[in-house]
């Protein structure tokens, strides 16, 4: 059977932001395919070094709308440091919560998408309606359902009250019964486990070759989690579990982030109850010194950094954002190749991409086509990302 050339995207119902690929079939088979990013650069980036930092902080919440507290809380904690500012513990604590619901919201976000692709809106309507709890405490906190807003640097913007703090605690219950059932269902429910088990597999040799991050990475048994291994904020004292698993495949990937679901609850309840008493911020200068740091943050879809160069000024020389979305992009791609052409949609969602915040750079390889990745069958039954003459993303 002769290939055949299948282009999806960079508009189309199967993906939720626009990318490009080019996928050569045979027959219900992929063969390789070409990958295009930057479909929506925003130039956030530069934007950064035109403001001072107080200014900088709710721009980069706009890098990621589901992540935002993940990109405020990375470049202030960079800042802090070059600074050399000592963040008080509540307000170490208060970033923490924020943080971990911020993990849920993406995660049931993300499984009811998962579920979507499959047709199975059931599961779409339940978990996007727990989430409206986790969704509605973040509001309470912070003022916001998705741009919290809550970092200053030095600390952060709003204290928690008592009433505030119960109202929060009081939905964990709840929140924990309905995760306990997404644990049966995942182990369970027949239409899961025929479209997840065994679609998208790749082995922890794999995972580590390609450079997967996050939930992607520990479901196919790297134990790597920049919480526990570069600890920052208050995760060095609160007791929790790196969640990772052996399936390597989207069933993996889901067992993975539910898991993390329920170490998420754990440690909110944590903070809730052992939340230091003090200030908030301490006062930050204006300008920071000269510097530069690479600062690290386990964001829900994976590992996020941050690069950012200080002149002594109250702006940014440089900050260079490295997202989990971006590091992911080659395993998908790899994890592709070989797999049925109806499986496209749940392998991609399965590292739960963001494209807004992924699209900030082009590649040209040598044929001058901006961003493409190529990635062929090896002799093996596996994939290689691209090839002689070509550049890898």
């Amino acid at each position: 059977m002769p290939e055949v050339v299948i282009p999806i995207g960079p508009q189309h119902p199967a993906l939720k932001e626009p990318v490009n690929f080019r996928i050569i079939a045979d027959g219900e088979k992929i063969v390789r395919l070409e990958l295009e990013l930057s479909y929506t650069h925003r130039g956030i980036e530069k934007a950064a070094e035109q403001r001072n930092f107080i200014r900088v902080l709710p721009l980069l919440e706009r890098v990621c709308g589901i992540c935002s507290h993940s990109h405020a809380t990375v470049f202030a904690k960079g800042i802090e440091e070059i600074m050399q500012l000592e963040v008080p513990p509540r307000a170490q604590y208060i970033r923490t919560i924020i943080a971990e619901l911020e993990r849920m919201h993406s995660h049931l976000l993300w499984l009811g998408v998962a579920a979507h692709e499959i047709g199975f809106n059931t599961l779409f309507m339940w978990t996007w309606r727990d989430r409206e709890a986790v969704q509605d405490t973040l509001e309470e906190m912070s003022g916001n359902r998705v741009h919290y807003n809550m970092n200053e640097i030095g600390g952060v913007r709003c204290d928690l009250n008592p009433a505030q703090v119960n109202a929060a605690l009081s939905r964990l219950p709840s929140l924990e019964e309905r995760i306990k059932k997404y644990v049966d269902m995942v182990n369970d429910e027949e239409t899961l486990l025929l479209r997840f088990r065994g679609v998208g597999r790749m082995s922890k040799e794999e995972a580590l070759k390609y450079g997967a991050v996050g939930p992607t990475a520990r479901a196919s048994g790297v134990d790597y989690d920049v919480r526990r291994d570069d600890p920052y904020l208050a995760y060095a004292e609160v007791p929790w579990n790196v969640v990772t698993d052996t399936e390597g495949d989207v069933y993996g990937r889901t067992r993975v982030r539910i898991g993390e679901l329920r170490e998420s609850v754990q440690i909110v309840r944590y903070c809730l109850e052992n939340i230091p008493a003090g200030p908030i911020r301490v006062d930050a200068p204006k300008n920071a010194p000269k510097g530069e740091i690479l600062s690290r943050y386990e964001a829900p879809r994976g590992e996020l950094a941050h690069y950012i160069r200080t002149n002594g000024t109250d702006k940014v020389e440089r900050v260079d954002i490295r997202t989990p979305t971006l590091a992911n992009w080659t395993s998908v791609a790899m994890c592709l190749v070989n797999q049925n052409i109806a499986d496209i949609p749940v392998i991609v969602a399965a590292i739960d991409p963001c494209l807004s915040c992924t699209s900030r750079l082009t590649v040209t390889n040598r044929q001058n086509r901006p961003g493409v990745a190529v990635v062929r069958a090896a002799p093996n039954g596996r994939s290689l990302p691209g090839s002689e003459g070509e550049e890898k993303l």
